[in-house]
Parts: C-alpha cells; sequence; structure tokens
C-alpha cells in the first residue's frame, strides 16, 4: 500500500506546479538536483507596483542567487542579482530576507529590479529607460540558481498602461500645447487631475508619472515646455499662460473633477508649478513638487536670462507668493540633495503656507539618503550621477542608489494617497 504521507506530498507538489504553469522552469521538490520554483503574485501589474517574490523547493539553509535581467530602449542588457540561504521551509521570501550579497543588501522585495546596473559602464553614470516607453510594457526576468539544480526562470511583465486608459499625443497646433494627455477608462467617475512638468533637463520626462497616474484613475497631462519641436530650446522667458492653457484643456476632460487640479512640478518645474497655484487659484488647486525651490530662480542654461514670465512681464527673482494657494500642497525633497537646497527650500514652503494662514492641507516629506532623484515612481534603475540632458555636464545630484529608492517607494504612495483624499 502506498504510504499516506508520500500521496500528500505529491499531491502538494502537483498542485503548486499547476499553479505555475506558464512561469518558465519550475518545479515542487526538495531533493537534490531537481529544480526550484519562482512564485510571483502578479506576473503582469503596473510599472509602479510592487511584485511579490518567493523561491521555494530548495533545502534548508541552501544557497541560491537570485537575477534579474532587462534590456534598454538602446537594446543594452541591465541585471540585478542577490544571493540568499533559504529558511528551515526551503523558502526565500524576497519581501523579508536580506541577501548575503550581490546588487542589493537590505530586506527590499523589489531590490532586484531598482538595483540593475548596465552590463558596461557605471551604474551611477546610467539610469534605466525600458524600451518602448508608453508605448508598450517592457519585461523583467528573474532567474533563480543554486548548486546542483538546473536554473529556474520567469519573464514578469510590466505596463504603463492599465487597462482601458488611453495616450494621446498634443502639440502645438491645434492643441496649444505639447505633451502627452492620459485619461482613464471611459466610464471611470470624476477624478482629481494632474498637470505634469518636469525641470531644466526639457522634454517631457514626466510622461511615464502620467501615464501611471491616469492608470489609477486620475487624468493626467504631461507638458513639455522648452526643448521639444516648436518650443524655446532653452529654459528662458517661458510664459505662466502656456501653462494655463494646458490646465484648461485637461479641466475639459470628461473624467476630470475640475475642482481638484493640482499641478506636479519637479526641480526647476516646482517654481511653474507653484506659481501656477498662486497666479490662477480658481484654475489648479493646490501642487505636488518634487526638489523644490521656494523661490524663482533664473534662466537656464543662460543664468543672465529671466525663466518665467505673465502678462508679457518678467516674473522677478525671489521668494513666490503662497498667500492664494487654494488647495493641498506637498513637498518632498532629499534630505542629500546636492544640486540645490531643496529640503531647505521644502520646510521654507511650508512655513510661509502656515504664514499665510492657508486653510488647506500641507506639508514637507524630506527623505533621509536620498539626492534630487527623489521622486517620481519607484523601481527603475537610476544613478546618483547622470550627465545633465541640456549642458553634458556630469552632475552630482547627492543621494544613494537605495535612498532614492526607498524615497521613491515612500514618497509615490504618499502622491496616490493625497489624490484619494480628493476624490468623491
Amino acid at each position: 500500500m502506498r504510504d499516506t504521507g508520500d500521496l500528500i506530498r505529491r499531491w502538494a507538489c502537483a498542485t503548486a506546479v499547476l499553479a505555475l504553469v506558464g512561469a518558465g522552469t519550475a518545479g515542487c521538490s526538495s531533493a537534490p538536483g531537481g529544480p526550484a520554483a519562482i512564485e510571483v503574485d502578479a506576473a503582469t501589474s503596473l510599472a509602479d507596483q510592487a511584485v511579490h517574490v518567493r523561491i521555494t523547493g530548495l533545502r534548508s539553509g541552501e544557497e541560491v542567487t537570485v537575477g534579474s535581467q532587462a534590456e534598454d530602449q538602446q537594446g543594452k542588457q541591465w541585471n540585478g542579482r542577490a544571493v540568499f540561504r533559504a529558511d528551515a521551509q526551503g523558502t526565500v521570501a524576497l519581501d523579508g530576507t536580506a541577501p548575503t550579497s550581490g546588487s542589493y543588501r537590505a530586506a527590499d522585495g523589489m531590490g532586484l529590479f531598482w538595483s540593475m546596473e548596465p552590463a558596461d559602464g557605471d551604474p551611477e553614470h546610467a539610469s534605466f529607460y525600458p524600451p518602448g516607453m508608453l508605448q508598450q510594457s517592457y519585461r523583467v526576468t528573474l532567474t533563480a540558481t543554486a548548486k546542483g539544480r538546473p536554473p529556474a526562470s520567469r519573464t514578469l511583465t510590466r505596463r504603463w498602461l492599465g487597462d482601458g486608459v488611453t495616450d494621446r499625443r498634443l502639440t502645438l497646433a491645434p492643441d496649444g500645447v505639447s505633451g502627452d494627455l492620459f485619461l482613464p477608462a471611459p466610464g471611470t467617475p470624476r477624478h482629481p487631475a494632474v498637470l505634469l512638468f518636469g525641470g531644466s533637463e526639457g522634454g517631457n520626462g514626466l510622461a511615464p508619472a502620467a501615464a501611471l497616474l491616469a492608470s489609477h484613475g486620475y487624468p493626467a497631462l504631461s507638458v513639455g515646455y522648452f526643448g521639444r519641436p516648436g518650443l524655446p530650446s532653452a529654459l528662458k522667458d517661458v510664459p505662466l499662460e502656456y501653462f494655463a492653457t494646458a490646465a484648461r484643456l485637461l479641466a475639459a476632460q470628461p473624467g476630470t473633477d475640475p475642482g481638484h487640479l493640482l499641478a506636479l512640478g519637479y526641480s526647476r518645474g516646482s517654481e511653474a508649478a507653484l506659481l501656477l497655484a498662486d497666479d490662477y487659484p480658481e484654475l489648479i488647486h493646490g501642487a505636488v513638487v518634487y526638489s523644490p525651490s521656494a523661490q524663482v530662480n533664473s534662466g537656464f542654461p543662460d543664468r543672465l536670462s529671466t525663466a518665467w514670465t505673465k502678462d508679457g512681464k518678467d516674473v522677478g527673482l525671489g521668494p513666490i507668493p503662497l498667500d492664494r494657494v487654494s488647495g493641498p500642497v506637498l513637498a518632498i525633497a532629499g534630505a542629500d540633495d546636492k544640486l540645490w537646497p531643496s529640503p531647505l527650500w521644502a520646510r521654507q514652503i511650508v512655513q510661509e503656507l502656515d504664514a499665510a494662514h492657508d486653510p488647506y492641507p500641507h506639508r514637507a516629506l524630506v527623505l533621509p539618503d536620498a539626492g534630487h532623484g527623489v521622486g517620481t515612481f519607484p523601481y527603475l534603475a537610476a544613478g546618483t550621477r547622470p550627465a545633465h540632458p541640456v549642458t553634458g555636464e556630469q552632475t552630482d545630484l547627492g543621494g544613494t542608489r537605495p535612498g532614492n529608492a526607498a524615497a521613491q517607494e515612500q514618497g509615490w504612495p504618499e502622491v496616490l494617497a493625497l489624490l484619494a483624499s480628493l476624490s468623491g
């Protein structure tokens, strides 16, 4: 007669294998030579959502190397690596287990994603840009290798757009602005909306963040204001009316709650976001600012020029007035920002709102071990000393890669929570 315990073990193994159909090489065995299994809670997910990974089928105390591989938009391979010891049940849960060595050190379920490094070059000088950004998903392949066992692998899909989310490219003619409009699936109830713009890098770098916001239900418009066709080539004499045009376009969308339209600006873009919130309180109802400034600075890269204009006149240098802001303000900064004093300015923004007896929620979130790269959404690998896209100069942004990753993982949910608090 077959041993009852043996039957139970075989049934449990078969059940686990069925649950992992389509997962690549997988198995359920603690015997030497059998493959390990890579278990995930979501094989397909949004790019800003964590994936919970477990390695099973090992012996107690067995060493396993878990790797991550992805290809960037230039076809270059990026890799992460972490070595673990299995627990008494022959399992490694990445969320709660610190690797003994690898590309990251503390327990972090998404460490293999943000700690990836380019196959060639210094990771501190490089950033991972997925292929087909916004046009399609990208893939990350996980592997598990243990001595004497065949390797296991599993490919995960990371999406920019949730089901039904649309992306419409806007151009100066006929839209009046240059950017990308992302709208939640048709039929989604009205939600707060976000107008996004970046800093001195130019272009439209916050489009991925806008796509993810729309995927969470919030209409979002990311705009470029220089460094794109038809726009100025430098941060110089940018009219605030340009952003107001974009805000009105976003407010008119069927899924937008026009009473809760916020501006989100990063670095130099924080100046525009705060100016808009104060100059157009009937249109812009608060702001989220990353690595912010509390004052108007000169143009860039020509520091003798004026950055912003309104009504055809230069917006003068000096503190940004905040006495007319009509919505919440969240200022997020890295405590180790080496580009400019954003922690000081984030606190100053809150102090000025306090002094103006602003009735809306406002706070500064200064995150340790992070630099100017404190935002926005988490889990993409990025260095702390990149070449500036406009000047080409190597720039020390401060912070560390683990510090920035932790800050993004903490800061992004704060943005989503703020928007959720304004819904309904």
